[in-house]
């Protein structure tokens, strides 16, 4: 199965906002960092967090760990580069974290409108693991090539909140939390000793077909083994067979829509939203195709 680049472009063009454009750009050896840095940093808050709808479902322009969690994707992309900026928002997570070393799913709203509901519901007073896990995760890889990330404080609080709490895990979380925390326990995996104990723990809770309903979201929501395990020579790759991780490339490949780009199964929550969401998918497909040697 091969995409069409080409019309992945037209459709970046036609339908994505800056940042992704910008992205897209960077997989393609097409752009600087400097652009990408721009580009994120028009969603950038005084406080050192970011907004203004870099979660696309999150609207409002204060700053929230949801947003968080892309612009550490951004840091993530731009290696071997380093910005300051990275820093900064591991200072800005430290100011929000709670006693535990957790951070909220979700921060106060001062807008609710376009925004998802289970942004607005959020418990301001709890840590999510779900929010954590995942946003540590791309802390830890952008820690990989920025010592400053590295040696943060709150980097470090954070991974002890999110091993103290899949250690907890009793039964199978909700998809997300599954997701997300096998993505953590792959990023600290040579780290920290107990992740492996933990990653097997938390694989006997994938289907094994790989295949994982997600409740709540819509009737064709379901999280595949690339969710769990996008990247190759990780140890999460351990919990699925070659020839599923193999299907799955095959299946994500095949997504890719008559216009160039690829869709979402979940919720569509605003008309900017569910657009920008478009490219930011198309974005992430590309480059984990990428990292799997399939273009």
């Amino acid at each position: 199965m091969t995409i069409n680049i080409s019309a992945a472009a037209d459709f970046m063009a036609g339908h994505s906002r800056v940042l992704d454009r910008r992205c897209f750009q960077l997989l393609l050896g097409e752009t600087d960092t400097a652009g990408v840095l721009a580009a994120v940093d028009g969603y950038r808050n005084p406080d050192g967090g970011y907004g203004w709808g870099l979660e696309p479902d999150l609207r409002s322009p204060e700053s929230q760990p949801g947003a968080a969690l892309h612009a550490f994707g951004v840091f993530q992309a731009i290696a071997p580069a380093t910005a300051p900026q990275a820093v900064a928002l591991c200072d800005w997570m430290q100011s929000v974290s709670l006693p535990d070393g957790g951070v909220p799913f979700a921060l106060p709203l001062t807008t609710t409108a376009a925004t998802a509901p289970w942004w607005q519901g959020a418990d301001p007073t709890v840590s999510s693991l779900q929010i954590t896990s995942v946003s540590a995760a791309a802390a830890h890889r952008v820690a990989a090539h920025d010592p400053a990330v590295a040696a943060h404080p709150w980097l470090a609080r954070a991974t002890r909140y999110c091993l103290d709490q899949i250690a907890a895990l009793n039964e199978a979380p909700h998809a997300y939390i599954l997701s997300f925390s096998i993505l953590f326990l792959d990023a600290v995996h040579d780290t920290y000793p107990e992740a492996a104990e933990l990653l097997t723990r938390l694989g006997k809770y994938i289907p094994d077909d790989g295949k994982l309903y997600v409740e709540g979201g819509t009737e064709d929501e379901y999280l595949h083994p690339l969710d769990f395990s996008p990247y190759p020579n990780s140890a999460s790759r351990a919990l699925f067979t070659p020839e599923q991780i193999s299907a799955d490339l095959d299946r994500l490949a095949a997504l890719q829509q008559d216009d160039g780009g690829w869709t979402v199964e979940y919720a569509k929550i605003s008309p900017a939203g569910s657009l920008e969401w478009r490219g930011a998918v198309t974005v992430n497909a590309i480059d984990v195709l990428q990292r799997n040697g399939r273009i």
